[in-house]
């Protein structure tokens, strides 16, 4: 293909004739940056693009099949016209993000094949985000978050999200907390882009209609050095909820419904793509729980596709031009599965594993010893605002320790500064505090992952944990002898009031 054809024509004659786009697109919207780092012009450029003069065969190419999101996007990024599952392509990463666990191992191997004095291939595409071992004593943790330091200024990472006081989260201003959360928040999550990291919950980025899946510091070593992964192109699985979201719902609920019914291994090396009248419903916190939870079924990526909500939520977050791209209607997915969400009901993952799918109502005899809420999947804004809005209409208190892990500093101030709607002005942290849950812990992955013994909330002894995290297997929060229930921020705080696994219907209706 010629150079000087424009990257729109690029995209354009890549993806689908405009007729087909017309049915599956949204109409071409611009959208502006607002203030803070990036302030200039945001693009939004849709693959349906507007009408030009006709090109040569020879510098357009010509569309042979129908494509799904996922096709298109990696179509793009490897500059392929059109692309099937099984096919293997070398792709163009525009975002690779690694945190404290992984981003020594993949800094090593960066060294080792590139040279010790080697450059990364873009300085302003990695994002490197220190999360998960933070606030503890462990004197190898906290050697981790030195190598990532000292490579950041050694090569001038723009994007470093750093913290030197251990003992005050607020008095670092570049800390953020949780990388999957934070890179929602700085603006590095845009539709049809592709975005690696070093962590299984990177496909948390999916929710913004981009691919968006975890890799090894082996490849993330090779990114470092090229900006280039090879990939295989994943077959799609569509998954279709129609309905009205009952008040006792939330995507936690809808994402264990799916995991339950097609197993932890039912979309291996899959994508799953979320549509329907309730997703469009749900706001970009609630799409990334669903994207997150895709790799607790084997998914190589989630993804929903961008709309108003996605366009909205990155006005002022980001500056980088963007080009949102949709499944053709004549695309060929693996399978189909259709849910009403209106008739579903709380569900939660019992011991030890994702997919062991019960109603809430169905283990009220199962005694709890505490509950814990945060997480990249449920430590967000809106997670923290449906508990308190449980707490909220009990007027009780806790019968077990409750604890409470903010996923960045963003959501942690939200804490003690949005109002909860109804309360009469109360903040989450003023409900939180009334009902005699623990105080909001600094933001970091927390227990969710375990960590070093002096980790907040983390399992010390064989316990029963109702746990909005993600995954249950057997010591995954601490102790190997510990039960975790996975729930919604629902269900955790209604299972809170009682000690026991709690439909939170018996609060909210």
């Amino acid at each position: 293909m010629s150079s000087s054809v424009s990257a729109a024509a690029k995209a354009s004659a890549a993806f689908a004739h405009k007729k087909e786009l017309a049915a599956a697109a949204p109409a071409p919207t611009q959208h502006r940056a607002g203030s803070g780092r990036r302030s200039k012009p945001c693009r939004v450029r849709a693959v349906a693009s507007p009408a030009r003069a006709p090109r040569a065969p020879a510098s357009t190419g010509s569309v042979k099949t129908a494509m799904t999101m996922t096709e298109k996007i990696l179509a793009r990024a490897s500059e392929r016209a059109g692309l099937e599952p099984g096919e293997n392509v070398w792709v163009d990463v525009d975002v690779l993000m690694t945190h404290d666990v992984c981003g020594p191992g993949t800094i090593g191997i960066f060294k080792k094949e590139f040279g010790e004095d080697a450059k990364v291939w873009d300085r302003e595409k990695v994002v490197i985000i220190p999360d998960h071992y933070i606030f503890t004593n462990d004197e190898r943790a906290n050697r981790n978050v030195d190598i990532l330091r000292d490579f950041c200024m050694e090569q001038n990472i723009k994007y470093f999200y750093d913290i030197k006081d251990l003992s005050n989260f607020k008095a670092n201003p570049d800390y953020k907390g949780v990388c999957h959360v934070a890179l929602a928040q700085e603006g590095h999550c845009r539709p049809g882009e592709v975005l690696l990291g070093t962590d299984s919950h990177t496909c948390n980025a999916g929710a913004f209609g981009q691919f968006a899946t975890g890799i090894g510091n082996t490849d993330a070593g090779f990114v470092l050095g090229t900006g280039k992964a090879l990939l295989k192109v994943p077959p799609t699985i569509r998954f279709v909820l129609d309905g009205e979201m009952p008040p006792y719902l939330l995507a936690k609920d809808l994402i264990l419904q799916i995991i339950g019914e097609i197993s932890v291994s039912g979309a291996t090396y899959k994508s799953m793509e979320f549509v329907g009248s309730t997703i469009e419903s749900l706001n970009m916190e609630e799409r990334m729980t669903l994207c997150n939870m895709v790799v607790e079924a084997g998914g190589k990526n989630g993804v929903v596709p961008a709309d108003e909500t996605t366009f909205k939520y990155l006005e002022g977050k980001t500056s980088v031009d963007y080009e949102p791209v949709y499944s053709d209607a004549q695309a060929r997915f693996f399978s189909d599965y259709r849910f009403d969400v209106s008739k579903l009901e709380p569900v939660v993952a019992k011991p030890h594993s994702p997919d062991n799918r019960a109603l809430a109502r169905e283990c009220k005899d199962v005694k709890i010893d505490r509950v814990y809420i945060g997480s990249c999947t449920g430590g967000k804004t809106e997670d923290f605002l449906a508990a308190a809005k449980v707490f909220l209409a009990s007027g009780k208190k806790v019968k077990v320790p409750t604890f409470l892990v903010p996923a960045t500093q963003k959501v942690w101030m939200d804490l003690y500064s949005l109002p909860v709607p109804g309360s009469g002005g109360k903040t989450c942290s003023q409900i939180f505090e009334e009902a005699g849950c623990d105080t909001p812990a600094s933001p970091s992955c927390g227990a969710c992952l375990g960590g070093p013994r002096d980790t907040y909330a983390r399992m010390n002894e064989p316990m029963v944990c109702v746990s909005t995290t993600n995954r249950n297997f057997p010591g995954r929060m601490g102790h190997k002898e510990g039960q975790i229930y996975l729930a919604s921020p629902y269900t955790a705080a209604a299972s809170a009031l009682t000690g026991y696994v709690t439909d939170p219907r018996d609060f909210l209706m």
